[in-house]
């Protein structure tokens, strides 16, 4: 069954396959626009406001917290009660070093705000706060799919993984649209590839 959506659809697979087309439309308008570079960096708002502009003519949640707790495999996300002051902690930690960054990175990943495509949205959001803080973004089309999942599956215990994974990916590429894309590109692969389907508990 595929989630209530703004298109009418009800096929799941069908629904993938326009959410995937519409929200890279909308996220390469997000960085040809200029809208992104005047995001509060490293903050809930811009993870909110990315998300709002990538989903908002797919689905009625776009931008808007999770109203259900969520899992992926035997992973459970932020549960709902804590899930606001887990953000309010998260918009607090520090960010001006690779290390803070990633970790902080690690954290949203862990309180997962929204009921789909969080993924897509945090990574926009992590090299949004690299340009900003580190003048380096990710160049995702050299990370492995395979290191990246099992890394990220590891991070909420040890996050030495996902730092190693990311840190040799960095590009000072910042305003390339190439690379910017092939980020987008890797975003629907990686998640097109994940073992485990988000769901509701």
């Amino acid at each position: 069954m595929a989630l209530t959506n703004k298109l009418g659809i009800t096929s799941a697979a069908d629904l993938a396959r326009e959410e995937e087309s519409i929200s890279k439309k909308k996220a390469l308008e997000l960085f040809e626009t200029g809208i992104l570079g005047k995001l509060d960096a490293g903050k809930f708002s811009a993870l909110q406001a990315i998300h709002r502009f990538l989903f908002e003519d797919i689905y009625d949640f776009a931008g808007e917290l999770r109203t259900v707790n969520i899992s992926k495999g035997n992973f459970r996300f932020a549960p709902l009660m804590y899930l606001e002051v887990s953000l309010q902690n998260i918009d607090k930690m520090p960010q001006s070093t690779f290390d803070e960054i990633i970790e902080k990175y690690v954290e949203m990943n862990i309180a997962h705000p929204f009921r789909e495509g969080n993924g897509r949205s945090t990574r926009i959001w992590l090299d949004l706060i690299f340009k900003v803080e580190l003048g380096k973004v990710v160049d995702w089309s050299k990370v492995d799919k395979d290191d990246y999942l099992l890394a990220m599956e590891r991070s909420p215990i040890r996050d030495i993984e996902i730092k190693h994974v990311l840190r040799e990916a960095l590009t000072d590429e910042v305003d390339s649209r190439e690379v910017y894309m092939k980020g987008i590109d890797h975003s629907y692969y990686y998640e097109g590839y994940t073992m485990f389907k988000t769901e509701e508990l």
